[in-house]
């Protein structure tokens, strides 16, 4: 696990600053604190930060191929490096480490850009070929590792955070509008944007060639979620098939020269995984956990219970409201706006874990390949209601009523009807586009100042859920709703939450559930057996039943998230009214403050529940604080000189 950053210059003569590098490199050397790598060339260079698991002693990069012509820089995990290594050496290839790193060099040199076709594992990398003068940048089928680009005329940049790049005297730091709105959506920033226009991200499963002459090359998609595949079998069947491979990849995700330990939140995901780790490991493996003091948030008890089951050397560390002071930690790790408040426990839990390994397992991925969800559960029974209604009755009947009927979160919860008649009213994308929403029209464009709305145009942050939906013509509601998570919500939501927080550490971790051959098996099991009766993951539950407590598997599903409502009311409400009410905030030009106020009382007297929008503008008033101008001014879409001024290195 480590840091990538890179240039390539339009003018091949221009010579690659090695001190530039270096500075590019020092801006992510929380990723990688082992060691540090450089190469350049005329008008191209790279460099490496590394976190040293595999091949301690000679797996430094950048790695060349026998005659210096291939370089490359890679961020990640192959598991199947060693099967790659022996067919590349039985194919004539001499390889000088034991590093799955090296692998890709050789691997390049019989395949080209196809070798991403051959990795399984996560991974961005950059690779320069010298004698065809092309850069090749390729990133992960499900976007475990992150890749930002940045091009103008005259140069690309790449880096695996954005810090990297701007580390570079000479970037565009102009705010995009549209991304703006995206965040105050879904509470991050979804799909190829970033917060800053001139940057984007390499969408997962694809990779870009460039060269010198065409720095504008479009990427190219190589693996897609698959929702069209069928594979009749019985639920025997399906049991022993996902039992197997889960150990399969349980136990290729234990490759490591470092000892290895697991994140354990006492769900039935993390449980199941540490179950199997323990299993597999060589002593007793280390499990971290992180609580509340409020005990509807607090998983600990169960976490214990399979702590002591599988006999593990478990840790665990209770989150208070002060934790809020992590916000600064957060703006300098994420880079962007970030509003997923399980961010910080999950950087808390890093942090623990850092403390005894390199290297732990995750649960993360299960709700996504077993339908664990509660909002799968809830717009599947909305889609049979919808299904039972004439469409033209869902248009102009119950679309008026859900206009018409109040936001009242007073109200008693089966009164509680806007949410569902507005998603009855909706087709199935667009309803499924309303329910990941976190902040909701009309009243997200009521938040943002008059000259945001005004650049705004036609933009709609739901299109990009609603593509994904319609994209994935799976056979029924479930298997889209699966796939546009796949897509949009796991890469840029949950994955960046984990990379970030734990490369803030020098940690990495692994997801196994993850893993696309998993996912791969896991989309074509029939959604009938992922959810049942309204529940979700009913045959993992059904795999798991002998092997985990009943109080394990069978309750309520539990997020791991801050009580952010209560925590707005109370240790967070002065910094709240500081950072974004008052006249010295630093969004005082982004946002609207008397709407916001007004939200903001509704949320204070118990009439509303605004916890995740209020929490979304606190973080953006710190990004802002960090990432705008001293004066606290946004740099407009008109103002491109005079950011490159106002904000060199």
């Amino acid at each position: 696990m480590c840091g990538i950053a890179g240039m390539l210059y339009a003018d091949s003569s221009r010579p690659a600053n090695r001190q530039l590098l270096q500075t590019m490199g020092a801006a992510i050397a929380h990723r990688g604190p082992d060691a540090e790598g450089i190469w350049s060339d005329a008008g191209v260079g790279l460099v490496h930060r590394r976190l040293s698991i595999i091949d301690i002693d000679g797996g430094d990069q950048p790695i060349g191929n026998e005659d210096g012509s291939i370089q490359v820089v890679f961020n990640g995990e192959i598991y199947n490096y060693r099967q790659l290594r022996d067919e590349l050496i039985g194919k004539g290839h001499r390889l000088q480490t034991q590093s799955d790193t090296e692998v890709l060099v050789h691997l390049y040199e019989e395949l080209g850009e196809r070798l991403v076709e051959k990795l399984r594992g996560m991974f961005a990398l950059a690779l320069w070929d010298s004698n065809r003068r092309r850069l090749v940048l390729a990133r992960d089928r499900i976007g475990l590792k992150p890749l930002y680009i940045y091009r103008d005329g005259e140069k690309l940049l790449f880096g695996s955070e954005l810090k990297a790049i701007l580390a570079h005297p000479q970037v565009d730091r102009t705010v995009d509008v549209e991304a703006l709105e995206d965040y105050l959506t879904f509470g991050v920033i979804p799909g190829h944007r970033s917060i800053f226009r001139r940057v984007e991200k390499l969408p997962p499963a694809h990779v870009l060639v460039v060269t010198a002459d065409h720095l504008n090359a479009s990427p190219r998609r190589y693996w897609s979620y698959p929702t069209d595949a069928t594979v009749s079998r019985s639920v025997e069947d399906w049991k022993s098939a996902i039992d197997d491979k889960i150990r399969e990849t349980v136990s290729a995700h234990l490759i490591a020269d470092v000892p290895v330990g697991a994140f354990l939140s006492g769900g039935i995901d993390s449980s199941l995984v540490v179950g199997i780790a323990a299993e597999l490991s060589p002593g007793r493996l280390p499990t971290f956990s992180i609580g509340f003091r409020e005990h509807a948030f607090s998983e600990l008890p169960y976490a214990r219970q399979v702590a002591e089951q599988f006999n593990c050397l478990h840790t665990e560390e209770i989150v208070t409201a002060d934790a809020a002071a992590d916000l600064d930690d957060l703006v300098t790790y994420f880079d962007e706006p970030f509003a997923d408040s399980s961010a910080i426990p999950t950087l808390r839990v890093s942090r623990l874990a850092r403390r005894s390994v390199k290297v732990v397992l995750s649960g993360d991925g299960g709700d996504e390949a077993f339908g664990g969800y509660r909002r799968y559960v809830h717009d599947l029974r909305e889609a049979r209601l919808r299904a039972a209604i004439p469409r033209w009755a869902c248009r102009q009947l119950v679309g008026p009523l859900a206009r018409a009927w109040p936001k009242a979160d007073w109200l008693p919860k089966a009164l509680r009807l806007k949410s569902t008649l507005t998603n009855l009213s909706l087709s199935p994308a667009e309803a499924y586009a309303h329910t990941l929403s976190i902040c909701r029209l009309p009243w997200r464009r009521g938040l943002l100042s008059g000259e945001v709305r005004s650049m705004l145009n036609g933009h709609r942050p739901e299109r990009e859920v609603i593509w994904h939906y319609e994209n994935a013509r799976g056979r029924d509601e479930l298997t889209n709703m699966i796939a546009a998570d796949v897509n949009l919500l796991l890469p840029d939501d949950f994955l960046t939450k984990v990379d970030r927080a734990s490369m803030a550490c020098g940690l990495e971790v692994r997801p196994p559930l993850v893993d696309h051959e998993f996912l791969e098996l896991t989309a074509q099991v029939p959604s009938s057996l992922k959810v049942r009766n309204g529940h979700g993951k009913w045959i993992l539950k059904e795999i798991i039943r002998n092997r985990l407590p009943e109080a394990i598997w069978n309750r309520p599903k539990q997020g791991f998230e801050i009580p952010v409502d209560e925590w707005l009311r109370s240790s967070l409400r002065s910094s709240f009214e500081d950072k974004v009410l008052s006249r010295r905030s630093t969004i005082v030009d982004l946002i609207d403050q008397r709407a916001v106020r007004k939200l903001y009382q509704s949320h204070q007297q118990g009439v509303g529940y605004h916890g995740n929008g209020l929490w979304s503008l606190l973080v953006l008033a710190n990004w802002a604080a960090a990432y705008l101008s001293p004066t606290g001014e946004w740099v407009r879409p008109n103002s491109r000189s005079a950011a490159l001024n106002e904000f060199s290195a």
